[in-house]
């Protein structure tokens, strides 16, 4: 089934209902009608996982200046010094704003409390306990909830961005007009038409078996943009998490950076070694996170483990309790008491450093899409992202979509006629069976091929996979109803593809993406940026 269209009854539509999203929207529903869609429920998506808290210069002794330079050295040169600058600079301002929204900082004698994490010069992580991500979207969801002119509607899967081609119209100008959606609940495909659009729908973390991304982390805003003509850069830089919980009941359970700030050792199980000496004796568990990931995938490897230990035990028990009060309840449900032993942990994939590039504006390569959060490249992570900077980039970039809507709002035209969605050549689906197989198998193929370290010939054979499935789910795509499963299916392929590209034309190492074919760092850096 599908509508008809009708005149938009929103002026803004917003993908993802998550930091950056609800950040756009408390903005401009001040003057403007917003919907945001969300797939899954409101509080799904990668907002509400963030254990470890928020960067900011709020220490006395601390400077922009300081938390300017640890994320450019974080992001191994390739951070735009501009952007960085500018997101560093409004991080007080976003503090504050949270905190008026009622996200019930830690604090001590009043002032905030900060704490340190993995390559950050100061103390300058603002959290609640080990769970900011949780209030912060709480809190971004109540207000949004109060607000009379933001509509929130869960379980909209979307399929792809309406363009001008879609207009009853056609025009080739790539306008985008909104999104093409599935609800799931009724199984209806609806045409969301807006004056302009938010891109705000997180990660391709899911493209990897191992990860400590949420179920829904497929890419999505990525894939529809690329199809769409936007410019995507730098996809080859995924983070792995140095610490996720090794336990073969709980797949994604992330052991925040913090416990390593608040001194944590990395330690060989075997051995009884803290071995991070071996690979930056200077800075030790503190070092950027692709540094840490790197030395416990080679212990892993090199010494036939199933993971290494996390052991923060040599502190006093109720500081560790105090501190990670979410991580040592959950830990102790599966039988380690974290007070008294060590932690067994893997890398994993974390967080998508590359994305759809946007400017300070937060405006993408296409007329009337703008983009925030982890689905864009801005500039600001570069080659790494530094612990802590990923809520920021999407509080600071969230609120710059919504100034440059509104700055530029008269000079946006009115939706046309726009053609409803046609899937009168398809039936249901009798082969679910295939689209699991394709998930499991892309998702180990990138795992094994496009991982921690990698090679040439691994990522042309991951190239060559791709290419078979994309026949397949392109064939099946085209024969059948669209499902959320169908849907994600399709942009993990895209954004499989897009990670593979990037990482074959950067002939070097640098930050996330280390190849042992190119060792090297070349002295000039610079973007991978494809184009349609």
């Amino acid at each position: 089934m599908t509508e008809p269209f009708a005149q938009p009854p929103h002026d803004v539509l917003i993908i993802g209902s998550g930091a950056a999203g609800l950040t756009a929207a408390l903005a401009l529903a001040q003057t403007k009608r917003v919907l945001v869609l969300a797939k899954g429920t409101l509080d799904s998506g990668s907002t509400a996982w963030a254990q470890g808290g928020i960067a900011a210069v709020l220490d006395a002794g601390d400077t922009f200046e300081d938390h300017i330079r640890d994320t450019m050295i974080a992001g191994a040169g390739l951070n735009d010094a501009q952007t960085v600058e500018f997101v560093i600079e409004r991080a007080p301002a976003a503090i504050d704003r949270l905190a008026e929204l009622g996200v019930p900082f830690n604090r001590e004698q009043g002032d905030l409390h900060l704490t340190r994490e993995g390559g950050h010069s100061h103390r300058r992580i603002v959290h609640v306990d080990d769970a900011t991500g949780w209030a912060v979207q709480a809190a971004l969801l109540k207000a949004a909830e109060a607000t009379p002119n933001i509509t929130l509607l869960a379980g909209q899967s979307c399929i792809d961005l309406i363009t001008a081609r879609n207009q009853a119209s056609y025009s080739g100008s790539g306008r985008v007009w909104g999104a093409y959606a599935l609800d799931e609940a009724s199984g209806t495909v609806h045409a969301h038409v807006a004056r302009a659009t938010i891109l705000a729908t997180g990660g391709a973390g899911r493209v990897y078996l191992f990860s400590t991304s949420p179920r829904g982390a497929t890419g999505d805003g990525i894939a529809m943009a690329w199809r769409a003509g936007a410019r995507v850069s730098n996809m080859e830089m995924m983070q792995f998490h140095p610490t996720c919980l090794y336990n073969l009941e709980v797949k994604n359970f992330l052991i925040t950076e913090a416990v390593r700030g608040e001194g944590g050792h990395l330690i060989n199980p075997v051995t009884g070694e803290r071995y991070m000496a071996q690979y930056d004796p200077e800075r030790m568990e503190l070092a950027p996170r692709d540094i840490v990931a790197r030395a416990n995938d080679d212990q892993i490897k090199r010494h036939g483990l199933d993971y290494v230990h996390l052991d923060i035990s040599h502190q006093p028990a109720d500081f560790v309790t105090t501190h990670f009060p979410t991580i040592h309840e959950k830990l102790l449900g599966l039988g380690i008491d974290m007070t008294r032993e060590p932690i067994p942990v893997v890398p994993a994939q974390h967080y998508t450093c590359g994305g759809v590039k946007i400017g300070l504006d937060a405006r993408t390569d296409l007329p009337g899409l703008w983009a925030a959060g982890e689905c864009t490249e801005s500039g600001l992570h570069g080659a790494n992202r530094l612990a802590s900077n990923s809520l920021l980039e999407c509080f600071v970039f969230g609120e710059a979509a919504a100034k440059d809507i509104l700055a530029c709002w008269d000079r946006l035209d009115d939706p046309p006629s726009i053609l409803p969605w046609d899937e009168s050549r398809v039936t249901n689906s009798d082969e679910e069976v295939v689209i699991k197989q394709n998930w499991t198998e892309i998702r180990r193929f990138m795992w094994n091929y496009v991982g921690i370290v990698r090679t040439t010939k691994r990522l042309e054979r991951a190239a060559h996979r791709i290419r078979l499935l994309r026949e397949e789910v392109a064939d099946y795509y085209g024969h059948f109803r669209v499902t959320t499963d169908l849907v994600e299916l399709r942009n993990l392929i895209e954004c499989a593809d897009l990670i593979v590209q990037s990482a074959l034309k950067r002939k070097e190492s640098r930050g996330l993406h280390f190849t042992l074919d190119y060792p090297q760092t070349d002295p000039v850096p610079s973007d991978t940026v494809l184009v349609p």
